[in-house]
């Protein structure tokens, strides 16, 4: 009997979508966090008999076909990159992207990787890195002495230091675009990296056409509306559900079948 293995693939493909509605419910409030759902596929058919498969000397055929379908299998996590709310925190390293785009963050390996967290710090000789350590690229040094730091809508950042009226110019950031956003491989750390699937990042500055600005002192909120994931894992539980009772029912009807004298 088929059905104890169509249904067990069913159980597996809802313990996958589970996972991934408790990962989105977790990192709801996550800065920069773009939720996901699972995507599934059904497997592969056998064919009893032949759509189209002729039936009579007439010329008469069959108009549909038998064809068993022997269940599901998980396929992908797709992430949506849909854009967060704007959360204001006053903070002048705290930086927003308003729009596609991602910051670009080195790593200590020497490879990129990129983050739609701005919730930036300063390291112990000045420059500004994320939450791990790891220098935002470019590279930007806040000199000794800062008062302020404004970063601009196009990125520039400019501090006043001690006394000084007039600030000076420290950098520019950059943003990171790609065909394929959900191509990215997620690192955790609210990091990713590029793939094949995602393309090589092209490299351009805020403001400019499809790229989005920057807003200082406002972090992007997650995505995740906590709403539509528990209707998802209700969702989710019921078919798990109605899954593990088509396997009763298959083994009962084994048992029933091995009890025939």
């Amino acid at each position: 009997m088929r059905a104890l293995g169509i249904a067990a693939t069913g159980m597996l493909a809802q313990q996958t979508n589970v996972d991934v509605i408790s990962n989105n419910i977790a990192n709801a409030n996550t800065t920069g966090f773009k939720s996901a759902r699972a995507a599934f596929e059904d497997l592969i058919y056998q064919s009893e008999r032949r759509e189209g498969a002729q039936t009579s000397d007439a010329g008469t055929t069959r108009p549909v076909g038998l064809d068993v379908g022997l269940g599901v299998q998980s396929t992908g996590v797709v992430r949506l990159n849909t854009q967060g709310g704007l959360t204001q925190t006053g903070n002048d390293l705290d930086i927003a992207v308003d729009g596609d785009g991602f910051f670009t963050v080195n790593m200590p390996d020497g490879t990129q990787a990129y983050t739609r967290a701005g919730n930036f710090q300063l390291s112990s000789s000045g420059q500004i890195v994320t939450l791990q350590g790891y220098e935002v690229s470019p590279g930007i040094t806040v000199p000794a002495n800062t008062t302020k730091v404004e970063i601009n809508q196009q990125g520039l950042v400019q501090a006043f230091v001690g006394n000084s009226t007039t600030p000076v110019s420290l950098g520019q950031f950059t943003m990171a675009t790609f065909i394929n956003n959900a191509g990215l491989k997620p690192l955790g750390d609210n990091l990713l990296q590029a793939t094949t699937a995602s393309g090589n990042a092209t490299t351009a500055n805020p403001g400019d056409p499809g790229i989005g600005v920057l807003r200082q002192g406002y972090l992007e909120s997650s995505n995740v509306n906590i709403i539509q994931q528990i209707t998802d894992l209700i969702s989710a539980q019921r078919a798990y559900e109605m899954n593990s009772k088509a396997v009763q029912t298959a083994d009962q009807m084994m048992s029933t079948v091995a009890q025939m004298k």
